[in-house]
């Protein structure tokens, strides 16, 4: 076989390879207006009532989704001129803690044809016990807005985020413009996970999670928040203190 014959071998191999490596979705949607999936990781497929609420939610989301596309096809076709738009959703499983709260990370690309494509980040918080959502409230004596534990959690996450601006040179780390964005509430402060911990079973805090333009403007990409379990002490509930302990792993932090 000569040398030419081997590397269209080896790029066919690398083509098929990677389109059986390609996930396969868990919900579709696809027609000349827009193509849309969902994607599960295993550790939610293998939980059927977690997958299913899930999944509820995707499939509201690929119908409305869907239904955007047509109604803007209509007024105003030629943004399809290039072929429809393109979504993905993901949701995986960022932690699990006293093997029962978990933590989903959720994810979204959108192609709307626009300047560029856009994404977003939000979070999920499921009991396995109760099969439900929950959330971070009942691990606090208090959530009140503008109360001192959301305080507290706000100025630790402003302080986080400096650092992480910092350390890709942003020239308004310490401004207050893209602070404005965020305020001491559950629903106000942030997308939420419980961060992993060194010791089994526990976290080590909160992480939180910005996409692009929650923080920064788009150029700066997504961010991401630590809370230390120490600093929200004074304030845990009985069942908070049960599940928070030891450090966040240097892969974590990495990561952020």
């Amino acid at each position: 076989m000569t040398g030419l014959s081997v590397a269209l071998a080896l790029s066919v191999t690398c083509v098929f390879s990677a389109l059986a490596a390609d996930p396969k979705p868990d919900a579709v949607v696809k027609n000349k207006n827009i193509e849309a999936r969902v994607l599960l990781d295993d550790t939610i497929r293998a939980d059927p009532v977690l997958a299913a609420d899930c999944l509820a939610e995707a499939r509201k989301w690929l119908d409305k989704s869907a239904a955007e596309a047509a109604a803007t096809r209509k007024t105003d076709p030629v943004l399809f001129r290039d072929g429809g738009w393109e979504f993905e959703r993901n949701y995986r499983v960022d932690s699990v803690v006293a093997g029962r709260y978990v933590s989903l990370i959720r994810s979204d690309y959108t192609d709307t044809h626009g300047a560029h494509p856009n994404s977003d980040i939000d979070t999920i918080l499921w009991d396995k016990t109760e099969g439900k959502r929950i959330s971070i409230r009942r691990f606090f004596n208090e959530t009140a807005d503008n109360g001192p534990t959301m305080k507290a959690m706000m100025k630790t996450v402003i302080a986080s985020l400096r650092i992480e601006k910092k350390k890709r040179d942003v020239a308004d780390a310490n401004g207050d413009d893209w602070v404005n964005n965020l305020k001491p509430g559950l629903l106000k402060i942030g997308a939420v996970t419980f961060a992993p911990s060194t010791e089994i079973g526990k976290s080590a805090g909160l992480s939180f999670h910005y996409p692009p333009y929650a923080v920064g403007p788009y150029v700066q990409g997504a961010y991401g928040a630590f809370v230390p379990w120490e600093t929200l002490k004074p304030y845990l509930s009985p069942e908070g203190l049960r599940i928070f302990g030891g450090k966040r792993p240097k892969s974590d932090e990495d990561a952020q």
